[in-house]
């Protein structure tokens, strides 16, 4: 990468910075690869990242969590996507009434919130949802305690089985930290899941706040991707 030209990064820093307000969501809901593909193909979502919460272990691993739960947590923009719409996706896309099916705590049904406003927010819509489906849901409900970001090679897991594409995309971005928080990514990363197009991805980035050269570097990248 010619450290003269802009990154994928330093793009979405421009549009990230135009942004009145980022919120955060950190949530379980079984396995943590596909939450992290199906939240991160929404707009409204900045940037995704899976990793382990919830229990004591310092320092947990994907092959030593203790007693955490596979986690993901999601940076967004409320005045584009509501926490209350995010837990309706959240509740609406796996199983948070048989805890006999979870292994332990690694896959639970599990919502952390971060403040009182996600507190209220999450009881109001697990009612509302309790009364609609004439079920109880028991999805554990936690303060928030921290999160630990699990190994590299579980960030946008779908989207690293494109390897071509990968190699195409790293050149992009001047550290892994930099391509796991990335907004492109998370969307591409839902993409290879089917979730979304390649014209939705194309139609955002027309709409973000940025300069017109730097639009065109994010689109000419997309154009050139092959799969």
């Amino acid at each position: 990468m010619n450290h003269n030209e802009k990154t994928i990064s330093s793009i979405e820093a421009e549009w990230h910075s135009q942004l009145t307000r980022i919120e955060t969501a950190t949530f379980g809901m079984g396995c943590f690869w596909g939450p992290d593909a199906r939240f991160g193909h929404l707009p409204g979502i900045i940037r995704t990242r899976v990793g382990f919460a919830g229990g004591t272990k310092e320092s947990p691993t994907y092959r030593s969590m203790g007693d955490h739960t596979e986690t993901i947590e999601v940076d967004f923009n409320p005045e584009m996507l509501s926490f209350e719409e995010i837990l309706h996706v959240f509740w609406n896309n796996h199983t948070s009434t048989n805890r006999v099916n979870y292994k332990e705590r690694q896959y639970m049904s599990i919502l952390f919130y971060h403040d009182e406003q996600q507190k209220e927010a999450i009881l109001n819509v697990k009612k509302e949802l309790e009364d609609e489906r004439k079920e109880t849901i028991e999805t554990e409900v936690v303060p928030y305690s921290g999160f630990a970001l699990a190994e590299a090679h579980h960030q946008k897991y779908y989207l690293k089985r494109f390897s071509i594409a990968i190699d195409l995309l790293n050149t992009h971005y001047p550290s892994v930290d930099a391509f796991t928080h990335s907004t492109l990514i998370a969307r591409l990363n839902g993409f290879v899941r089917e979730f979304g197009t390649l014209n939705d991805i194309k139609n955002e980035v027309s709409e973000w706040n940025i300069r017109e050269d730097s639009r065109e570097i994010v689109l000419n990248i997309l154009k050139n991707i092959r799969w």
